[in-house]
């Protein structure tokens, strides 16, 4: 039912663009936005994980790097890939005091996983190995790649609009009249429409991951323990990132006043760990 949903709404959020595009800007608009969203995918398959580990702090961890937490959390994610079948990723820290953690990476055999210094600080080993589940999940699921694709596509989307604002749509004169309500409708709604779409797919991912984590696990109990231990901490010691990177964490980590459901990249904890109680 998740890679339904997931499907649906990439093709949703697809034909929106290309709905845009030609809305906005006739055949040759079209052609564009099919060119801007294949060009911003390609890039951000090829550079999403490099962007999100430089844009995080993250400090690699080997064996001669930080090897205190190489001995701590190596083991026991070389003991679930084995169980999922995936190759091990490289391992990361996060010089901050929330816990968090994210995985990125465009394929199982380029991936990493990166957790926060808090993160290995104020949880038992029982809870990080459920939140390194979690991240595997999502490689094993191929998400890292999926909300690529959608966040490419959105940017695009965007794009388009604000290129229009600036240098205006199409030019047919038969049809101008007739397409500039329209177009202007979608200067305005394609973007916020762009974005409801990526932050449900985000939502929807990481149900996904939440149940890898319990099946691979062998129970719901440890990410459910987990998740509770993150949102309490998450309300005691924000941590702030580039709204761009939120979505790829396992828990919300922006600051501030809460979100509206509809804005948010994940589900509420209370949502998620009613999901995993099915499981029991």
């Amino acid at each position: 039912m998740n890679s339904l949903k997931t499907v649906l709404l990439l093709g949703l959020l697809s034909g929106l663009l290309l709905a845009g595009g030609q809305a906005l800007g006739g055949r040759d608009g079209l052609v564009i936005s099919l060119f801007l969203a294949v060009l911003m995918n390609f890039f951000s398959y090829f550079f999403s994980e490099k962007i999100a580990i430089l844009s995080s702090g993250a400090q690699r961890v080997s064996p001669t790097e930080h090897p205190e937490i190489w001995a701590r959390i190596a083991p026991m994610t070389k003991r679930l890939c084995e169980r999922m079948g995936l190759p091990m990723p490289k391992l990361w820290v996060i010089p901050e005091h929330a816990p968090n953690a994210f995985a990125t990476g465009r394929n199982p055999k380029h991936s990493s996983v990166a957790v926060t210094v808090g993160l290995l600080e104020l949880m038992n080993d029982r809870e990080v190995e459920a939140v390194i589940s979690h991240e595997l999940g999502h490689i094993l699921n191929r998400d890292i790649l999926i909300s690529s694709i959608a966040a490419t596509v959105g940017a695009a989307i965007t794009f388009l609009a604000r290129s229009v604002m600036f240098f205006g749509g199409r030019r047919d004169d038969e049809e101008n009249h007739g397409n500039f309500l329209g177009g202007l409708a979608m200067v305005i709604l394609a973007p916020i429409a762009a974005m409801l779409i990526q932050m449900a797919i985000s939502r929807t991912r990481e149900y996904g991951a939440d149940a890898a984590a319990a099946k691979y696990m062998g129970s719901p109990e440890p990410m459910i323990s987990a998740l509770r231990r993150l949102d309490s901490f998450a309300r005691q010691i924000p941590m702030d990132v580039s709204p761009t990177s939120a979505h790829m964490y396992i828990i919300q980590p922006l600051t501030g006043g809460s979100l509206m459901r509809l804005f948010s990249t994940h589900p509420s904890t209370e949502q998620r760990i009613a999901h995993l109680q099915r499981l029991r």
